[in-house]
């Protein structure tokens, strides 16, 4: 992950401005993940967030739940001193941690949550996250992936890109922003969508389901136990729900 440490520390004072634009379905991708925490607003619950950057889905996680204690995890100091500053004020319910959550996992969460982070593991350390994020949840616990994820072929995959590419300029983002963009994704090792839901359920997760996909961006989730009866699934907004598993 050194590289991924090296690229993002680089990239922290100017990762958020372009973030509508790179992320072509933007409100969509964000919504889905945060509708599918299964708490009521007021609700008191933990929540650890994977690879967090400068807080970007910690931040919404907070302004709907404003009793949760949210734990925000990333490799980079200078991310996390971004989101120190978004989170001005509410610093009492948080922690931030510098960290590689590929080293493993400490406490007990009732949600784990991750935003375009996990894409950044080689394949056999996210099958290993994915057993870690399990052991980290109590029975009824979920995990919730939004990410980007790769083409289930080469040209699906090239499609994926050429789309993603076409789209963000279109959204009017500049070639400066693009090009860092580019930068950061040669650190990427993505995986197909239908890979990581396997993997889900060898870790043990139920219910585990891809709610959300716009080409490239995708949102699953799994629960910790069986049946899916505290997922909020009538409220989820987003595509239909391409990749059903039992």
């Amino acid at each position: 992950m050194r590289l991924v440490k090296t690229a993002f520390d680089e990239g922290a004072q100017t990762y958020d401005r372009a973030r509508r634009q790179l992320i072509p379905c933007f409100d969509d991708f964000y919504t889905t993940a945060l509708a599918l925490i299964p708490h009521q607003p007021q609700a008191t619950f933990r929540v650890l967030d994977l690879g967090a950057g400068t807080g970007m889905l910690s931040l919404l996680v907070a302004k709907k739940f404003p009793q949760a204690r949210i734990t925000l995890l990333d490799i980079s100091q200078e991310m996390l001193g971004k989101a120190r500053e978004r989170f001005a004020g509410m610093e009492e319910r948080l922690q931030f941690v510098a960290g590689d959550y590929a080293d493993g996992l400490e406490g007990q969460f009732e949600v784990v949550i991750s935003a375009l982070s996990i894409h950044h593991l080689p394949d056999a350390d996210k099958i290993t996250l994915f057993k870690n994020i399990h052991d980290a949840l109590p029975e009824g616990g979920v995990f919730i992936n939004a990410d980007q994820i790769l083409g289930p072929t080469p040209d699906i995959e090239q499609v994926y890109h050429e789309t993603w590419l076409r789209q963000a300029r279109d959204l009017g983002v500049s070639e400066a922003d693009l090009n860092a963009a580019l930068e950061r994704m040669k650190a990427d090792k993505m995986a197909p969508l239908s890979s990581q839901l396997e993997w889900l359920q060898q870790a043990g997760f139920s219910s585990v389901h891809c709610w959300y996909q716009h080409h490239r961006f995708a949102v699953f989730s799994g629960q910790k136990g069986k049946g899916c009866k505290n997922l909020p699934i009538s409220r989820t907004k987003g595509l239909a729900p391409p990749h059903p598993t039992t």
